[in-house]
C-alpha cells in the first residue's frame, strides 16, 4: 500500500470509527433494520449488507470452504500479535491486513498470502476499519461450518497504528513450553490455548509440506465436529507428501497432515486432559471455543467503546453426530492409556482424505 493511499484511508477509516463511537450512544434493545433483519443496536443495520457481500463475494455463497477456515486462521494471526505486558502489537486490530507488506514476510504467516489478497479489495469496498473486517469475515467464514458456534462480532475498533512485531504467532516446531509461553503472554491459559486449536478441526497446511498444499487436520474437514481431537491420538503410520517436513510428525492416514505441536500438546501432562475432554463433546468444544474465541478478538481493544453486533453472524448449521474412528481404525490405535469413549467405526476401508 502506498503512503498516500494509507494516509487517505486512515483518514477515511477515523471517520467511520467517530461515527461508531456516537453510534453507541444511540443504541436500543430491539431495532427492525430497512432491510428487515432484527439487532439489538441500531449502529449494527448497517452490517448486514456487508455480511451477504462478504458470503459473496469471499465465501461462494456460504461456504465451507479454504476461503472460510483461512479467514478465521488469518483472525488468530492478526490477534495473537499482543501482549499483557506491552511492547508486542495492537491485538485485533486488522494490522495483518493493512501492513501486509511487513507482516506476511514472517516466517510464522507463510500460507496466509492468498486470504489477505483475496480479503484486500473487498475490505476496500466496504465501510469498517481493518480490525472490525477481519474479524467479521472469520465469524462469517466459521458460521459456514456446520457444528461450528455462532461467534461474536464486536464492532467499532480504531485504524491499527502499526504492524506487529515478529515472533508472536506460535509455530508448528515450538515446543509445549514455548508454545503456552506465547499464549500465558496473550493472557490465554493452557486450556484456552487448547480450545482455540479447536479450529483445526476445518484447517490445512499449506507451507508445512510445499508438495501437498491444502492438506487437512482430519478426516471431516469440512465439519466443525471434534474429530481432529480424536485423529492427532491415533498412530501414525506415513507422511503425506514429501517425507518428512519440520513441524510435521507421522499421520494415521493417506491425504491429513499432523503438525508437531498438535501431536505434543494432546499428550503432554499440561494440556493432554484439556484435548482429550474435547474428543466427542460437541457441546463443550462449541462453548469452549466461542469464549476463547471472544476473548481473542478483542485482545487490545477498549471493549467499553465496542458495540455487540454478534446478530449479524449468520447462525451456523448444528452438528449432532457422535463422531467415529476412520475406517479400519479403532480405540487399539489410540496412543493413549488414559480412559477413552466408546467409540464406533465408520466402516469400509481406510481412506485417502482429499485436499481443500
Amino acid at each position: 500500500m502506498g503512503l498516500s493511499h494509507l494516509t487517505s484511508f486512515i483518514i477515511t477509516t477515523l471517520a467511520a470509527a467517530s461515527s461508531v463511537s456516537a453510534a453507541a450512544t444511540t443504541a436500543s434493545k430491539s431495532v427492525k433494520c430497512s432491510t428487515g433483519q432484527i439487532t439489538s443496536n441500531a449502529a449494527c443495520c448497517a452490517i448486514f449488507p456487508m455480511v451477504d457481500k462478504i458470503q459473496k463475494d469471499l465465501f461462494d455463497g456460504g461456504e465451507c470452504g479454504e476461503e472460510a477456515h483461512s479467514a478465521l486462521r488469518l483472525s488468530f494471526h492478526d490477534a495473537i500479535g499482543f501482549s499483557i505486558h506491552g511492547k508486542k502489537g495492537g491485538g485485533a486490530d486488522g494490522s495483518i491486513l493493512v501492513f501486509n507488506s511487513t507482516e506476511l514476510k514472517y516466517h510464522a504467516n507463510g500460507g496466509i498470502d492468498d486470504i489477505t489478497a483475496r480479503q484486500f479489495p473487498v475490505f476496500q469496498e466496504l465501510n469498517l476499519t481493518a480490525g472490525d473486517f477481519v474479524h467479521l469475515a472469520a465469524a462469517i467464514g466459521t458460521a459456514n461450518c456446520p457444528g461450528a458456534p455462532r461467534l461474536k462480532f464486536m464492532f467499532g475498533r480504531p485504524p491499527p497504528k502499526a504492524p506487529a512485531p515478529d515472533l508472536t504467532v506460535p509455530e508448528p516446531t515450538d515446543s509445549v513450553t514455548a508454545i503456552l509461553a506465547r499464549f500465558a503472554d496473550a493472557g490465554f491459559s493452557a486450556k484456552e490455548a487448547i480450545a482455540l486449536l479447536s479450529s483445526h478441526t476445518v484447517a490445512a497446511a499449506d507451507v508445512v509440506d510445499t508438495t501437498i498444499p491444502g492438506t487437512p487436520f482430519d478426516s471431516t474437514v469440512g465439519t466443525f465436529d471434534t474429530q481432529v481431537f480424536l485423529e492427532v491420538l491415533l498412530k501414525g503410520s506415513l507422511f503425506p507428501g514429501n517425507g518428512s517436513q519440520p513441524g510435521e510428525v507421522l499421520s494415521p492416514l493417506h491425504g491429513e497432515l499432523r503438525l508437531q505441536s498438535d501431536f505434543e500438546l494432546s499428550r503432554d501432562p499440561r494440556t493432554a486432559c484439556f484435548w482429550q475432554a474435547m474428543i466427542n463433546n460437541q457441546q463443550y468444544m462449541m462453548s469452549q471455543f466461542h469464549d476463547a474465541m471472544a476473548k481473542m478478538q478483542v485482545l487490545g481493544q477498549d471493549t467499553s467503546r465496542l458495540i455487540d453486533c454478534s446478530d449479524v453472524v449468520p447462525v451456523p448449521k448444528p452438528f449432532n453426530q457422535n463422531i467415529k474412528y476412520p475406517a479400519s481404525f479403532s480405540k487399539k490405535d489410540v496412543q493413549v492409556a488414559l480412559p477413552f469413549p466408546n467409540l464406533a467405526t465408520v466402516r469400509g476401508p481406510a481412506p485417502t482424505i482429499a485436499p481443500v
